[in-house]
Formats: structure tokens, sequence, C-alpha cells
């Protein structure tokens, strides 16, 4: 197939490179040119603009960081997707972004005959590189099983959670359970050293117990080799959160400890961490506590 992919940052650049292995045409965008190339090199198509990706695509995928410019990419007057699109296509966004947004894309896309789906990720960079994604998608039954084929190079777990916006909000609800985890994990390490024990010892332990989780497994390990780069930027992190709390005052629901959470990260990012892994919450609470610098950082 002719596929089109717009951004190939930690996570895009992996999954892209699953559907070019598979043998499809691939035509690629990144804001950053550099990030592409390894792709291009591959036999990915560099395209100038999102627009001219968009012309040369049956499914046109995006992955960037926020929903102003997954709205951009959308909907941008010039440049914009939907508008270029030929009625038939599909259109799947991997963004971790807004459900509102999801549905009005969805609605737009259905008046010129362009179907979107939402179908966001979870994994992490090392689930986009081995194809072992949990891909959470929202929008037509018809064009999902379309597409389905295309997804199942790219992840394990592939579930159609509802109309436009149920993987968005799907996501939402893993990211929360992920940061209450990342609060745990951040603690409970500190605890950990503050009595003197052996970290891997204790992940021994207790990464086979009733607290074990995929945090615990894999960003754990990286936090003890001093590996804060990210899998996930913190920052992006933080707008995930955001959003999840702007839904819930919507739904009218309270979520304190996503709260707190986002406080913490909030205040990594603010001591320039924002571009740094998940895992780089211990940071703040080693801060908080006194026994390491912000400055101290891996580079």
């Amino acid at each position: 197939m002719n596929i089109g992919w717009i951004g190939t940052g930690v996570m895009g650049a992996s999954m892209a490179g699953h559907l070019l292995q598979a043998g499809h045409r691939l035509t690629v965008f990144s804001r950053t040119r550099q990030k592409a190339e390894p792709l291009v090199s591959r036999g990915a198509t560099w395209a100038d603009t999102p627009k001219v990706v968009a012309q040369n695509s049956e499914v046109c995928f995006t992955m960037v960081g926020y929903p102003r410019d997954v709205e951009s990419i959308y909907l941008d007057s010039n440049n914009g997707i939907l508008s270029t699109l030929d009625s038939g296509t599909v259109a799947i966004d991997c963004t971790t972004s807004s459900p509102s947004l999801a549905v009005r894309l969805a609605n737009i896309g259905a008046e010129r005959g362009v179907a979107v789906l939402d179908a966001p990720v979870s994994g992490g960079d090392v689930g986009a590189r081995t194809a072992a994604l949990s891909i959470m998608v929202g929008g037509d039954e018809a064009a999902f099983n379309r597409v389905r084929p295309l997804l199942e190079k790219m992840g394990k777990t592939i579930v159609l959670h509802g109309p436009a916006g149920s993987g968005q909000h799907t996501k939402m609800v893993n990211q929360i359970l992920l940061a209450n985890t990342m609060v745990g994990l951040a603690e409970g390490l500190l605890y950990a050293r503050s009595a003197k024990l052996d970290p891997e010892r204790v992940l021994a332990s207790v990464g086979v117990g009733a607290a074990a989780s995929w945090s615990l497994q894999n960003l754990l390990p990286r936090i003890l080799k001093g590996d804060l780069e990210p899998g996930f930027y913190v920052e992006h992190f933080i707008k995930d959160m955001g959003i999840a709390l702007t839904e819930a005052e919507t739904m009218k629901i309270a979520l304190p400890g996503l709260a707190v959470a986002k406080q913490l990260y909030q205040a990594l990012a603010g001591c320039g961490a924002g571009r740094k892994g998940t895992q780089a919450l211990i940071l703040a609470l080693e801060a908080m506590c006194g026994q390491k610098a912000l400055a101290d950082t891996p580079s």
C-alpha cells in the first residue's frame, strides 16, 4: 500500500519502520528531517509538507507531540491533510491527544469521505522497536478492519474501543494508571535506598509479587543504571495528565492521585528535565529529600 507517516520521533520512527519492513511504500514527513533520514535510507520517500504526504497516501498515520500539532496537521488551511486526502482513505492518529479533538476530526473527515481513527499506543520505545505495542482505537469499525493488518505490524494488542474518541479515553486510563505507578516506583526506590537495601535485590523480590508492573520491570532497571533518557518524554507525560484532568473535570470526577503526580512531574520539568524519560521522576523526590541535586542529571 501507499502509506504516509507524519512524525518520526522516539516511537514513530520505529513504528513506521515496521511498515517499511513489511514491503509497503512509505512517504514520510517530520519537522526535523534528520529524524526521518534512517527511514529514507531504507527506501522511504521524503515529503516537504504534510500535504504532500497526504497526496501520496491510501492510509496516512500521524504521531506528533501535542493536540495543537494534531489540529494543525489535519486542519491547517495550507497543508492540512484532511483537505487533501482522497475520499475513501483512512487517517490514523497515534498521538496521545484530546478525545474531543479526535471526535471533531472524525466528524470533519466523515464529511469529506475520510475515516479518521484515533489510535494512541502504549509500550514506550521498547514496544515500538519490538512491534509489541498496545494500540487503543476509536472510530469507524469498517475502517478499523481495513487497517488492522497494518496495526498488527506494530503492536500485539489491538482493540477497537468504540466510536471516535474512545481510543484517546482508553489511553487516558493508561496514563492515569502509569502516573500513579511511577510515583509509587520512585517512592519505593527512595525508601529502599534510605533503608540501605540493595535495590536490585529488592526488585528481584517485589518485581514478581503483587506490586509487579511493566514500569517496575522496564524503568526501574534504567534508573539503577543511571539511564534517564526518554522512552517517553516527561513534557509529553505532563501534557497527557493535563488532558486526563480536563476530561475528568468535564465528567465531574476527582482524580487526586493524578493531580499529585502531575505536580511532581511539573516540578521536575521546571528544573530542566522535561526532555528526560518518565523514570526521571526519581530526581524530583531525591531533590525533595536532599539526596541528589537535579543538576546531576545524566546527560
